[in-house]
């Protein structure tokens, strides 16, 4: 039933990005990442767009034309870039990407780095989350120093793995933040 796939779905991602937000010391994002998920918006939507392969609110905009889930979800977790799209200081800018606080970022890493395995499974690489940005990338609204972050961050999990890559957000990036 998908109740029990779904709950066992986002929970287990849950964890996951838990278990690496504590390995670089954000407990408190750890231990509240993704509890909107739980919330009847975006839980009903889940259990009835729910594949097990990729995200139901990409399944409810398919056929609904929009995601209500995904405009609930977006609106309440900053790790998502799309919460801190907002009118530039100019009016003539439009619409842009702010810039996230460090620790928001990291946890959009590691949020898009689980999301990876939780989906991908056993097809999981240190690639995969890269790979996935990399053929999306040229419509994401970013400020520069984050796109440069997430970036690196991406780049140093394909090159050099997950030791390394979370070693380096520990004591470089997020230790003088």
């Amino acid at each position: 039933m998908n109740i029990v796939k779904h709950f066992k779905t986002i929970t287990h991602h849950k964890l996951l990005v838990m278990k690496y937000c504590f390995k670089v010391g954000l407990y408190k994002q750890g231990l509240l990442h993704d509890i909107s998920k739980y919330s009847p918006i975006e839980f009903s939507a889940g259990i009835k767009y729910y594949r097990g392969y990729i995200s139901p609110n990409g399944v409810q905009k398919t056929v609904e034309g929009y995601s209500a889930a995904w405009l609930h979800h977006k609106g309440r977790n900053k790790h998502h870039f799309e919460y801190w799209i907002d009118y530039g200081i100019n009016e003539a800018d439009g619409l842009m990407g702010m810039k996230m606080p460090t620790k928001y970022v990291v946890e959009m890493f590691i949020d898009r780095v689980c999301a990876s395995k939780n989906y991908l499974k056993e097809k999981y690489t240190d690639k995969s989350s890269i790979n996935y940005y990399e053929n999306r990338k040229h419509y994401y609204v970013l400020h520069d120093e984050v796109r440069i972050l997430l970036e690196t961050l991406l780049n140093k999990l394909a090159s050099e793995g997950e030791s390394k890559t979370f070693t380096y957000i520990k004591n470089d990036i997020l230790k003088n933040t």
